[in-house]
């Protein structure tokens, strides 16, 4: 296999107590001593890919824990030992910024930015101004400014999950020639499942009662655009806070405007702000899953599982005919 190790010298992975640096996930290999591909992911979407496109001659770990909140993650020096010794970095620029911090520190041969496989957009909250919410602290303003950044959730967009699949193929194939007739085999084999989930979504939500939904965390920017839908975002409240009463207000008249039926919240992050909402708004709940990690609350196995799952979720609350 050709492959080129980076081995941390003896002394430095004694102290760091590192006999055999193990994965963070705890169904995974130890990274960068096995015979293998040894791929360090930054979270679950990334993770899946490598798993799908690498197959048997990969060995994958992922920086994030399941039921880990990917956005604030932060590195242990183990974690950067696991950097260190792996083959390649695949990770998502501008979502983990101790990630981004910790690649760009390693002499790791092969780092493959996702963000720079396909085009990313700016999204903003999907919605619209919000009036009535005065006071905003100035950590409040300085999130706001980077909500409208670059929007990296990506990978709910079938289409530029696929695009991205392609070139980490292709880095794959570059970096491990020995196996890259299976990497390409691999690669086609996943976006052809993409291209028919991208026919499931644009099928399954053509005909629709409300194109607007209604979720906590302005994940879901892409997917909107790709299938005509309005992504409305409960913006300029802290998670764990109430809206306040004016964006009520405002979301109520918006719902009875645009035939809205449910509030969507997800699995790794507090539900408080969309029951309180639907409370108020006389809405409905039920969860659309950002798919930043797969734990026992999600609603399937694996990325295809739960985005049939979130494709549900949407025709219900949109009224698909």
């Amino acid at each position: 296999m050709n492959v080129r190790r980076r081995l941390i010298p003896a002394a430095l992975a004694s102290a760091l107590g590192l006999g055999a640096l193990t994965a963070c996930s705890s169904d995974s290999a130890a990274t960068g001593n096995t015979d293998k591909f040894d791929v360090v992911a930054s979270f679950y979407p990334m993770a899946f890919l490598a798993e799908q496109i690498g197959g048997a001659h990969a060995n994958v770990t992922s920086l994030t824990e399941p039921g880990q909140e990917p956005h604030d993650l932060e590195l242990s020096t183990q974690q950067r030992a696991q950097l260190e010794e792996a083959d390649a970095a695949l990770y998502l620029k501008g979502l983990q910024p101790a990630v981004d911090e910790a690649v760009g520190q390693t002499g790791i041969e092969t780092k493959i930015d996702a963000a720079g496989l396909t085009h990313l957009e700016d999204h903003g909250t999907g919605g619209h101004t919000h009036e009535g919410e005065e006071g905003h602290s100035e950590e409040e303003e300085n999130h706001s400014e980077e909500e409208h950044g670059r929007d990296p959730h990506v990978w709910l967009d079938p289409v530029k999950y696929a695009e991205i699949a392609q070139g980490v193929g292709k880095a794959f194939e570059k970096a491990d020639p020995d196996h890259a007739a299976d990497y390409k085999k691999n690669t086609e084999a996943l976006v052809t499942k993409l291209k028919g989930l991208d026919g499931d979504f644009e099928n399954g939500l053509k005909n629709t009662k409300s194109k607007v939904f209604f979720t906590n965390h302005a994940a879901f920017g892409y997917l909107a655009e790709r299938y005509g839908l309005t992504q409305e975002a409960i913006s300029g409240v802290d998670p764990d806070s109430e809206p306040s009463g004016a964006r009520v207000r405002e979301l109520q008249q918006e719902a009875k405007a645009d035939g809205v039926t449910t509030v969507f919240y997800e699995t790794l992050v507090s539900d408080k702000t969309a029951k309180t909402l639907a409370r108020d708004a006389n809405l409905k709940t039920d969860v659309l899953d950002p798919l930043e990690g797969i734990t026992d609350k999600s609603r399937g196995d694996d990325y295809f599982q739960v985005m049939e799952a979130n494709l549900k979720a949407l025709q219900k609350a949109l009224g698909a005919k």
